[in-house]
């Protein structure tokens, strides 16, 4: 009887680990800054709501992007390593295991990893950057500071390209609460504007949030 009472003891305390590592895969990759829903909501009515802009000009050089962030790293490496469940090597990372929060795909490689910007260079060009200075471009695509850059599978974030929230969600329903307020705070934090049917994208997504 002990035996078996001590054999469900062990399956018991396996199943609490791997829901702690399932639950750490799940919301290790969060950036920093997300927003409560009334906050997110607030910053979302205070965004300007105007046709979007051209893309006359635009070149990803515009956004200098992966800069040194010391200690031999640069911006990729760094949220590699932020992002990681585990990992291996400084920088660059060599090896490790990621969630990508998107699509629910785990990847165990850095090669299969893209660092997405939740609001696309090319986007945020069209939204007001294309009047910015190099240096101001250069640190939007490099801002560790706010929930703009997180770890994705390369796919899910070639899949996404330079869309708005009206033409690209994320295929993981559970990740459009989260994807949203991330959207919101980086267009209010680097005073961006939004369309129309971006807004009302947006809105419908942060619906979904219980807070």
């Amino acid at each position: 009887m002990l035996r078996k009472s001590m054999g469900w003891l062990v399956a018991f305390a396996l199943v609490l680990s791997l829901t702690a590592v399932y639950n750490m895969a799940t919301t290790w990759a969060l950036p920093p800054g997300t927003p409560s829903k009334a906050a997110a909501q607030a910053e979302l009515d205070a965004l300007t709501v105007k046709s979007e802009g051209s893309m006359d000009g635009y070149s990803r050089d515009k956004f200098p992007h992966w800069i040194d962030q010391g200690n031999g790293c640069n911006t990729r490496h760094v949220v590699l390593q932020r992002d990681a469940d585990t990992h291996s090597g400084d920088c660059p990372v060599t090896s490790g295991t990621w969630y990508s929060y998107y699509d629910g795909v785990s990847a165990n490689s850095p090669s299969g990893i893209d660092i997405d910007h939740i609001v696309p260079l090319a986007e945020a060009w069209r939204s007001g950057a294309s009047s910015w200075s190099t240096e101001k471009r250069q640190a939007f695509a490099n801002d560790l500071d706010g929930p703009q850059l997180i770890a994705v599978t390369a796919s899910v974030n070639r899949s996404k390209g330079d869309q708005d929230p009206s033409t690209w969600q994320p295929p993981r329903a559970g990740a459009r609460c989260a994807y949203a307020k991330w959207w919101i705070h980086t267009k209010y934090r680097w005073d961006l504007h939004l369309q129309s049917s971006e807004k009302a994208a947006l809105q419908d997504m942060l619906n979904t949030c219980s807070y």
